[in-house]
């Protein structure tokens, strides 16, 4: 009866309550099921973004994707941001230039004032960003400048976007390389989790990127996406990198130069199946995540060149050559493709069919990116910024072996020494005229300082035949024009030797320009901002600055009447940078050319606010202008304005405490010159985008001089 009465409480009491309790925790679990569910659709949303910026357009890449979503997407606005850097080209973006949905904007990411003006005015919600120095071989000669862009860059970028915070999408373009060296028996890639370890500078600066950009979302709750991406080919890449720059040495008859023996390992995908994947990723991928962008199939070097050389009718025995490795060479990246694949993203066009579009391309389009041939080389010693590479480097790699019969593809070693045999040219050297001016003789001396060969013209600037002697004995790369009459004392001199002021500062200017153009030469020319006066479009005390396209509007002086003829004709060379100095100042204040050694040395001045230079900082400005090709006119001042009095009262402070002056009045002036002088405010934002370090002039000047 007790086994009775015991089995009946269970079965009436203890046995409802479990399945009761049973029932609850199923019932909970569904419900935690359906909000995860739940959640995930809404993370899984398709996203449409609006307004976009990409940052690299005109580069490979970046360039593909652009033209996609430009045409895939009609409705969306895509603003473009490049500063067009040597392996990057307007002509990338040629299918989509006409279209109305498109913007392009020449910049660079580390500007800033730029990139805030940009997300503000152009509404963005979206960025793409695609901007970086990418080539592994430069990196171990210039690796500063891929800290610079790649970091620091982006630096700027994510900065922005958290002080506008209108930023819906940021997805930042990262390279496989940060994983470093895959084991060559592994059978499972690297996944989004796995841990960074880079090898050489430039995966070094794109995983200090990624840190960055994952420091502003967890911090900012920026929302930023990464991808990271296995080599891509295809047309329009620059031929520093490996599929590009054999089918070109291929195409020349030249041999195909390969690092070590030639058995490291990468993963190709064809540029347009990689623009597919950006398109995924922007529509659907989860913000926090990080995507791999790749492909399983993976080829050895020495097969890519192989397959190449079958496809020209080309006997590898004779034509591949190996050469030596470079510092460290990743023998393998291997990447898990399958979250993204997950997205709906999967490649589609097989290596066979991609390589034969790309060779197609590149023997349509054989002169595409201009005179390349110095990034052929199997060790590119430079960047290849337009308008250095003026040479032709065909004999360099043809010295690399004397026939391609004597190459061989066992013997890594002995083609190794021939490659070191080399001839080494120097990067740049400069021809420089006005070795007895003020600005002549401070380039020659950051020159020096920078280790740039240089030489002093000999010539006279009015004598053709004078200035093709300097070129041909000198060979420089870029020609600096610091000569030209600017008057002795003073600009009241020219007044009485108009002759002599028209004879150098237009004949002898416009003859050097033709001279350089026809030579294939790019000429800074330091030019004047006193060619303008203060006017009512551009009052005193306004802000409102004169801009490079203005018209001149000063015809007090005849030395000024000179500098804005010859600007007018400068326009029609399109070799020639004019840079428009402005009063200019050094630390230098024993000579008698600084502004402020001038008016010093008077008894009474005028107080008008003016632009001007700071030589010290902006000459060696003017030095990497040369380096990135820069071209057409500048306004060559520090930004901002300064007066007279500002200046001597800094003067008094810093330098001498008991100077004392007076000033006196525009006409009071007049009486004791011959010539009235120009006083104008420039518009130094254009300097200021290409160089966003440049100090207003105030700031500048207690730094170089005063302090």
């Amino acid at each position: 009866m007790a086994t009775r009465s015991l089995f009946c409480f269970v079965f009436s009491n203890v046995i409802p309550q479990l399945v009761l309790v049973r029932v609850l925790m199923i019932s909970l679990c569904l419900l935690a099921y359906y909000n995860r569910s739940q959640n995930y659709q809404t993370r899984m949303a398709t996203y449409e973004p609006k307004n976009i910026l990409i940052t690299g357009a005109a580069g490979f890449i970046a360039s593909h994707v652009t033209n996609c979503l430009v045409r895939n997407y009609p409705h969306y606005k895509i603003v473009v941001l490049d500063k067009l850097d040597y392996c990057s080209s307007l002509k990338n973006l040629n299918p989509s230039r006409a279209s109305p949905n498109l913007k392009f904007v020449k910049g660079d990411i580390a500007s800033a004032d730029l990139v805030n003006h940009l997300l503000v005015t152009e509404s963005i919600d979206t960025i793409m960003h695609f901007v970086a120095q990418t080539h592994v071989d430069n990196s171990f000669g210039n690796s500063f400048e891929f800290t610079k862009n790649n970091i620091y860059g982006t630096h700027v970028l994510l900065e922005a976007c958290k002080v506008t915070g209108q930023i819906r999408r940021f997805i930042h373009v990262s390279t496989d390389e940060v994983y470093g060296e895959t084991d060559e028996d592994a059978v499972v890639g690297n996944h989004e989790a796995s841990q960074l370890l880079p090898t050489n500078p430039y995966s070094a600066t794109k995983a200090g990127a990624e840190m960055l950009v994952m420091a502003y979302g967890r911090s900012y709750g920026l929302p930023v996406i990464t991808t990271r991406g296995n080599n891509v080919y295809g047309p329009n890449q620059f031929p520093e990198k490996l599929i590009p720059k054999f089918i070109l040495l291929a195409m020349r008859g030249l041999p195909l130069p390969i690092h070590g023996d030639g058995s490291n390992v990468r993963s190709y995908l064809y540029c347009e199946d990689v623009a597919e994947a950006f398109e995924v990723v922007l529509h659907k991928g989860e913000v926090g995540h990080v995507y791999n962008i790749g492909t399983v199939k993976e080829r050895r070097v020495i097969d890519v060149a192989k397959d190449i050389c079958r496809l020209f009718g080309l006997d590898t025995e004779k034509v591949i050559m190996f050469v030596e490795n470079r510092p460290f060479n990743d023998q393998r990246y291997f990447l898990d493709d399958q979250k993204l694949k997950r997205l709906g993203w999967a490649e589609r066009t097989p290596w066979e069919e991609g390589l034969k579009k790309t060779i197609e391309w590149y023997t349509t389009n054989p002169d595409y990116w201009g005179d390349v041939t110095g990034a052929l080389l199997p060790h590119p010693r430079m960047l290849m910024i337009p308008g250095v590479e003026r040479h032709n480097w065909t004999e360099d790699i043809k010295s690399l072996t004397s026939s391609p019969a004597e190459a061989s593809t066992t013997a890594p070693a002995t083609s190794a020494k021939r490659t070191t045999a080399a001839p080494q040219k120097p990067l740049y050297k400069f021809l420089i005229y006005g070795r007895t001016g003020w600005i002549g003789g401070l380039l020659g001396k950051i020159c020096d300082k920078q280790g740039i060969p240089y030489e002093y013209g000999k010539g006279r600037l009015e004598e053709r035949s004078q200035l093709l002697e300097d070129i041909r004995n000198v060979k420089p790369t870029q020609v600096f024009n610091a000569a030209g009459v600017t008057g002795r004392p003073n600009v009241d001199w020219c007044e009485t030797h108009k002759q002599d002021t028209i004879r150098t500062n237009v004949v002898g200017i416009l003859n050097l320009a033709d001279v350089c153009r026809e030579q294939g030469l790019l000429m800074i020319n330091y030019a004047t901002g006193c060619i303008f006066e203060y006017d009512a479009k551009h009052p005193e005390g306004s802000g409102i600055g004169f801009k490079e396209e203005d018209t001149p509007n000063f015809t007090g002086s005849f030395y000024s009447k000179t500098k804005a003829m010859v600007e007018e004709l400068l326009k029609e060379y399109d070799n020639v940078c004019t840079l428009r100095v402005r009063m200019p100042i050094s630390s230098d204040l024993n000579n008698p050319r600084n502004f402020i050694t001038k008016i010093a040395r008077y008894d009474k001045v005028v107080n008008i606010p003016n632009s001007m230079t700071i030589l010290d900082e902006l000459l060696p400005i003017s030095i990497e202008m040369a380096k990135r090709d820069c071209r057409g006119i500048w306004n060559f001042t520090n930004p901002g304005v300064v007066s007279h009095n500002e200046i001597l009262e800094m003067y008094k402070k810093y330098i001498n405490p008991d100077f004392k002056w007076t000033n006196f009045t525009l006409e009071e002036q007049s009486k004791v010159i011959v010539a009235p002088r120009s006083n104008n405010e420039m518009d130094a934002s254009k300097l200021k985008a290409e160089f966003s370090q440049l100090m207003s002039i105030k700031d500048s000047l207690i730094k170089y001089v005063c302090e």
